[in-house]
C-alpha cells in the first residue's frame, strides 16, 4: 500500500479522510459520521421492507418476491455489521485481534454483497422465464426450486470468498482498520478469480435477460396496439396504445439493478486497479467502498417508490401502527380519567 498509509507516529487516530481534524477529538469523526449514517439508513429502510413484505400478502403473489427477501434480509446484514467499523473507529476495545476482525468484516460484508448481486440476477432469470414460457412458467418455478435456489445462492457466496482468509483482500477496501490498509493487499489473481466467478456472469446475465425482456415487451406491445386499432376501427371508436403489463414490474426491477451496478461501478473499477498495481488511494478506497454499500439503502427506497403494491402495503402498515398509537393513547386517558375520578371519590 501507499507509504502514506503505513505507520501513526504523529500519535492520532487511523483516519482515512483525515481532513481538517480537530485537536481535541481522538476519533475519526468524517468516516464515524459517514458510516453510522448509512448503518441507520441501512437498518430502518430494510425493516420497513421486510415488515411490509410480511403485511401485504399481495407482495408474495410474485416469485421474485423470494429474492427481493432475501436482498432485503442481506441489505439488512451488511447495516449491522456496518456496526464492526464504526466502533473500532471510536478505539473501543476490540476482543479478537485486528486482523482477525478485519478479515471477518471484509469476506461478511463480501458475501453478503454476493449474495445481493446473485439474487438480481436471478431476479432477471425469473422475469424472462416469466415472459418467455408463461404457460409452463408455474410448473417451471415452484416455491421449492426458489428456496433450493436462495439456499445455492447463500452457499455460493460463501465459498467464493472463502480464499481470501489466505488469497487476498475481498471485495472490500474501506481499509477502515489500519492492519487493512498496511498488511492486507489485493491479489491479481484473486482479483480474476472473483471477476470470473461473480462480477462477470452476474452482468452478463442481467443483461442478457434485460435487453430480451424488454425487446419482448416491446414486440408484444405493438402486436396488441395493432389488434387493438384493427378491432376498433371496425367498431368505429379510437383504441388507446396499451403497455405491457410485465414491462411495469420489470422495469421496476431493472431500475434496482441499474442502480446497483451504478453504485458498483467505482468500487469495481478500484478494485480492478488496486489489484493491478496501477493506483491506490486511501481516499478513493474509503468512498467507492461505501458508496457501494450503500445500495444496500437505495434497493429498499426504489423498490417502495415504484411498486404500487408496496405502497399500498406501506400505507397499511403505517396505518395499522397509528392506530395501535391512537388506542394505547386513549386506553391511558381513560385509565388516567379512572384514577382521577377514584381518587376524587376517597377524599369526599
Amino acid at each position: 500500500m501507499n507509504s502514506s498509509l503505513v505507520g501513526n507516529q504523529s500519535g492520532r487516530p487511523f483516519c482515512l479522510l483525515a481532513i481538517s481534524y480537530l485537536e481535541t477529538i481522538n476519533f475519526c469523526l468524517l468516516e464515524v459520521v459517514i458510516i453510522v449514517f448509512l448503518m441507520v439508513l441501512i437498518i430502518s429502510g430494510n425493516i420497513i421492507v421486510i415488515f411490509v413484505f410480511h403485511c401485504a400478502p399481495l407482495l408474495n403473489h410474485h416469485t421474485t418476491s423470494y429474492f427481493i427477501q432475501t436482498m432485503a434480509y442481506a441489505d439488512l446484514l451488511v447495516g449491522v455489521s456496518c456496526l464492526v467499523p464504526s466502533l473500532s473507529l471510536l478505539h473501543y476495545p476490540i476482543v479478537l485481534s485486528e486482523s482477525l476482525v478485519c478479515q471477518i468484516f471484509g469476506y461478511v460484508v463480501s458475501v453478503l454483497k454476493s449474495v445481493s448481486m446473485a439474487s438480481l440476477a436471478c431476479i432477471s432469470i425469473d422475469r424472462y422465464i416469466a415472459i418467455t414460457k408463461p404457460l409452463t412458467y408455474n410448473t417451471l418455478v415452484t416455491p421449492w426450486r426458489l428456496r433450493i435456489c436462495i439456499l445455492t445462492i447463500w452457499l455460493y457466496s460463501c465459498l467464493v470468498f472463502l480464499p481470501s482468509f489466505h488469497w487476498g483482500k475481498p471485495g472490500y477496501h474501506g481499509d477502515v482498520f489500519q492492519w487493512c490498509a498496511n498488511s492486507w493487499n489485493t491479489d491479481a489473481y484473486f482479483t480474476l478469480f472473483i471477476v470470473v466467478m461473480l462480477y462477470a456472469p452476474a452482468a452478463f446475465i442481467v443483461c442478457f435477460t434485460y435487453f430480451n425482456i424488454f425487446r419482448i415487451c416491446q414486440q408484444h406491445t405493438k402486436e396488441i396496439n395493432e389488434r387493438r386499432v384493427r378491432f376498433s376501427s371496425q367498431d368505429g371508436e379510437a383504441g388507446e396504445a396499451q403497455p405491457c403489463p410485465d414491462k411495469r414490474y420489470a422495469m421496476v426491477l431493472f431500475r434496482i439493478t441499474s442502480v446497483f451496478y451504478i453504485l458498483w461501478l467505482p468500487y469495481i473499477i478500484y478494485f480492478l486497479l488496486e489489484s493491478s498495481n496501477v493506483y491506490r488511494n486511501r481516499v478513493a478506497s474509503f468512498l467507492t467502498t461505501w458508496l457501494a454499500i450503500s445500495n444496500s439503502f437505495c434497493n429498499c427506497v426504489i423498490y417502495s417508490l415504484s411498486n404500487s403494491v408496496f405502497q399500498k402495503g406501506l400505507k397499511r402498515l403505517s396505518g395499522a401502527i397509528c392506530a395501535s398509537c391512537a388506542r394505547q393513547r386513549v386506553a391511558k386517558d381513560s385509565s388516567t380519567s379512572r384514577s382521577k375520578r377514584s381518587s376524587n371519590g376517597c377524599h369526599v
